[in-house]
């Protein structure tokens, strides 16, 4: 297992991430996994294992479930906590019927940051994120309370999920400008068969410094290379009953015809192949697995040991290039004057 810097925070975090959306199963999160107790235990004692030390989940994942599952796992391995580094998240709703149970305001975030505290059966969260953009709450207002989190203890770092690039930026501003602890990661979309991260996003990352967690590689399972263009594929899968997120198709499997013959010469997995161009791309600092079994994890597993070589990235990169859009082809034919080094002819 490999480790990369989180943003501008000099901690060492795995390429690779656990994520647990699919520990536990209440409502709607039945659909992503349904996990027990001991099938979570057993994924996070694998991961372990293998070398990852970052665990990502969030208040909404099975309205608390995965937390508990969570925290119960990592007590009864008697992981040593100064070697992991866990991650939660709030914004989305948590009790439904309650109209302040949602949302960014300092009274919802404190109330949950206690609780997915006493959930994880921690004394503190490493990186505590914003899950999604709050349209009601202001942001200095948002900003401030995290800063006071930070200030707290509870929390060590911050950071964000699905945001504009305008709104990072805009945070980034004002925390700036108020000395406040400002947001050191983006938890994001990004495949090879959905890069539009990299029209605004990423050259924001690149410019302030921040990491990137990657959620949802393999597009809900669509780039595992297990299902055909109409749409069929193996039951029992997320993609199958739930799709989600939204990935244009037809691209994709653009991608995947050029992904499998690579994964042939490398005898690796198509997913693996995903996984590895994802791990190939600088600025990302994990990527998030969200695994059913312990075999589908071991096979994500080794996707850090997969080496795409120059031919394999360009094929991929080639495939898989946006298609430009204004004003991003204006903004690079302008730049070309500026990037390109001049050139004079001597006078005799």
């Amino acid at each position: 297992m490999r480790y990369r810097l989180l943003g501008q925070t000099g901690l060492y975090v795995s390429e690779l991430c656990l994520g647990t959306m699919t520990f536990g199963g209440q409502g709607f999160w039945q659909v992503m996994g349904g996990l027990s107790q001991d099938a979570s235990t057993a994924l996070v004692k694998q991961s372990f294992d293998a070398g990852i030390n970052f665990i990502d989940t969030a208040n909404v994942y099975s309205v608390g479930q995965s937390e508990t599952i969570t925290g119960k796992a990592i007590k009864s391995l008697g992981l040593p906590r100064d070697e992991l580094v866990v991650a939660s998240k709030a914004t989305g709703v948590m009790k439904e019927g309650s109209v302040n149970s949602l949302g960014q305001s300092r009274y919802h975030l404190m109330n949950e940051l206690d609780a997915s505290l006493k959930r994880l059966q921690l004394d503190h969260i490493d990186l505590y994120q914003l899950h999604g953009f709050d349209p009601l709450t202001p942001l200095e207002d948002v900003l401030c309370t995290l800063n006071d989190m930070v200030r707290s203890g509870k929390v060590r770092y911050i950071g964000l999920c699905n945001m504009a690039a305008w709104q990072i930026m805009k945070a980034l501003a004002l925390s700036e400008k108020n000395h406040w602890a400002r947001f050191e990661s983006v938890q994001a979309y990004y495949t090879i068969a959905g890069r539009d991260l990299e029209r605004e996003v990423m050259p924001l990352l690149q410019d302030q410094q921040l990491g990137l967690m990657v959620w949802s590689p393999l597009a809900g399972g669509l780039l595992s290379g297990k299902f055909a263009p109409d749409g069929s594929g193996p039951e029992g899968t997320r993609r199958a009953s739930f799709d989600f997120p939204v990935v244009d198709k037809p691209r994709a499997f653009r991608v995947l015809d050029v992904m499998r013959p690579i994964a042939l010469r490398h005898r690796a997995t198509v997913a693996q192949v995903a996984l590895a161009w994802l791990l190939s791309r600088k600025q990302v600092s994990t990527v998030i697995l969200g695994a059913r079994t312990p075999e589908q994890l071991a096979d994500n597993l080794g996707a850090s040991g997969l080496e795409l070589n120059t031919d394999d990235l360009k094929a991929l990169d080639e495939v898989s290039a946006l298609p430009p859009e204004y004003p991003g082809w204006m903004l690079s034919r302008q730049g070309q004057s500026r990037t390109t080094p001049p050139v004079r002819n001597p006078t005799s």
